[in-house]
């Protein structure tokens, strides 16, 4: 029987890519169908899906396009007998599966790193970086690329390995933050911040209503947390990710976004007794403090606790605690509410 073949489209349904991705790659890098003939479809056989994902994930490991192609045909043009870099088989589905064992496709399982290409890159092609690591480097290349399947992915497979916290401070906070640098710098950009942050707070969202499933009950207080943004205030994902790491904590919060007015602000706490009330601000002229003060009076009280370096400057009224990172967040907050 003829080996199945996939399309153009079908081999980028396979890998989660746009197909003018894979015909960029195989114009520029080489890596295509390897049994293609003038005038006819493209079809992508299973050596050649095997090179495609060993690509792929070598540029979502922060390896550069080039490096990565090189990588991929080296590795699949010599495979070790029964190693997952040799050609995969292909299933009954007609899905391929790396090295021919008994293995879930490039979404289930992850082919080889290539070690020797992650010490190099500086960063990407148009995000300074300085001394980000693998991870951060294929984040900034997928946002760029507004590819936000790869963004989730490597989101995702950092914080099953790495955890929310190394995720946020190693990963996403330092390409989050070269975007808002080249911003300033030449006034582009913004579409990409906010791809990168509707992934973040989608990946960070999802996390936090697992937590709370009602097949993994988590006993939350019965006071909850609210997470707010100060009133001009629109940068986010930051709350997202508190929220994620108290609920993997068990407590209980209420996320009510962006911008938030003072008065609105003020009905919430006063509808919801809360336990503590967290205020997010990122730019120095977003902190207000008599948003702060504002706050109106509840019985039982609640803490009430500022994040972001929007505050650094600000002077806050007695008892408000400033909250320097994700850790003394959980910390500070979980003690607070447990009282």
């Amino acid at each position: 029987m003829d080996e199945p073949h996939l399309t153009v489209s079908g081999a980028a349904r396979r890998l989660g890519i746009a197909p003018a991705t894979l015909r960029t790659w195989d114009r520029r890098y080489g890596i295509g169908p390897s049994g293609h003939a003038r005038g006819r479809h493209r079809r992508y056989s299973a050596a050649d899906m095997a090179c495609l994902e060993l690509m792929q994930r070598a540029l979502m490991q922060g390896a550069a396009p080039a490096e990565a192609a090189r990588y991929a045909r080296t590795s699949v043009s010599a495979p070790r007998p029964g190693s997952a870099l040799a050609p995969p088989a292909v299933g009954e589905d007609g899905m391929t599966t790396p090295g021919g064992a008994d293995r879930p496709g490039v979404l289930g399982a992850a082919p080889p790193s290539p070690p020797v290409l992650l010490g190099r890159g500086g960063g990407g092609a148009s995000l300074r970086m300085p001394g980000a690591g693998p991870r951060a480097r294929g984040l900034g290349r997928a946002a760029l690329a507004m590819d936000s399947t790869s963004v989730n992915r490597l989101v995702e497979d950092s914080i099953a390995t790495n955890g929310l916290v190394a995720t946020w401070d190693e990963v996403a906070r330092p390409v989050l933050a070269a975007i808002g640098d080249r911003w300033a710098a030449t006034g582009r950009g913004v579409e990409v911040e906010h791809l990168l942050s509707q992934c973040l707070i989608g990946v960070f969202g999802t996390l936090t209503a697992a937590a709370v499933a009602p097949e993994t009950p988590v006993p939350a207080p019965t006071r909850p947390v609210l997470l707010a943004a100060m009133p001009t205030e629109l940068h986010v994902v930051p709350l997202a990710v508190l929220a994620a790491l108290l609920a993997e904590r068990g407590v209980g919060c209420r996320s009510l976004g962006a911008a938030l007015p003072a008065d609105a602000l003020a009905a919430a706490v006063r509808r919801t007794a809360p336990a503590a009330v967290v205020l997010w601000s990122q730019l120095p002229e977003t902190a207000d403090p008599t948003v702060v003060t504002g706050l109106p009076v509840t019985r039982p009280r609640y803490r009430t606790f500022v994040a972001g370096p929007g505050w650094d400057a600000a002077v806050l009224p007695a008892g408000v605690g400033v909250l320097r990172s994700l850790a003394d967040a959980s910390e500070r907050i979980g003690a607070a509410v447990q009282r």
